[in-house]
């Protein structure tokens, strides 16, 4: 998707000559927690709003204080998960834009890329949600959507939700249904379904055998 109308400059980068309390001010003045600081046209890197506030020295450049500085970014032609990845992984709602030679050209909000990636298929289309669970080792995406599409269903979207060193948390959204074939066929491949479904048979089945052996249990 197309993130290049959501680049905004309302404004202006700081720069190593700005004084902290013109930085304190920036801060307080918007609800950044990161701002880019730039030279020559060139991002540097970026000051936190938690950083700039244990200054005390509030007449100084900021420049006095680089050590202080990180640095993430996006180039401007960008994907959109790796431009969700750089605002996560920094724990950020601003990242920095930038162009060849490192040249800064904006920034953007986390607040317009969520409602981007909200208007994307896999969010806002209808359908359902399978959560699966299979060894690390042992899960494909191939064998997923084989046993998506041999149902008579089709894939909206597909990704890893969690991953550690033994087990793959799989999330799919399909555009059917009709999911208790796909639930079962799962289940014979040794998928752990882990999401609810009032379509799977398989669930009533192990409640009504629950019953019933209770009662059994109780004579």
């Amino acid at each position: 998707m197309d993130t290049t109308p959501y680049i905004l400059n309302e404004f202006k980068a700081l720069t190593l000559e700005n004084t902290v309390k013109e930085a304190k001010q920036l801060f307080e003045e918007s609800s950044f927690t990161h701002f880019p600081i730039v030279k020559n046209e060139q991002l540097i890197g970026l000051i936190s709003e938690e950083s700039i506030k244990e200054i005390e020295e509030n007449e100084k450049e900021i420049g006095y204080f680089q050590y202080l500085f990180s640095l993430f970014y996006i180039e401007k032609e960008n994907d959109l998960l790796n431009l969700l990845g750089v605002f996560a992984s920094n724990n950020t709602n601003l990242v920095p834009i930038i162009i060849e030679h490192n040249k800064y050209i904006g920034y953007f909000e986390i607040n317009d890329i969520l409602q981007l990636y909200n208007e994307t298929p896999f969010l806002k289309s209808e359908g359902v949600v399978i959560s699966l669970e299979k060894e690390s080792r042992d899960y494909s995406f191939s064998q997923i959507c084989q046993i998506i599409e041999s149902n008579n269903a089709k894939i909206i979207g597909l990704f890893i939700s969690e991953i550690n060193a033994t087990t793959t948390k799989i999330t799919v959204k399909i555009n059917s249904n009709e999911i208790n074939e796909i639930l079962q066929s799962f289940r014979r491949y040794n998928y752990v379904v882990l999401s609810s479904h009032k379509e799977d048979f398989y669930i009533e089945d192990l409640k009504e055998r629950s019953i019933y052996l209770q009662k059994y249990l109780n004579i």
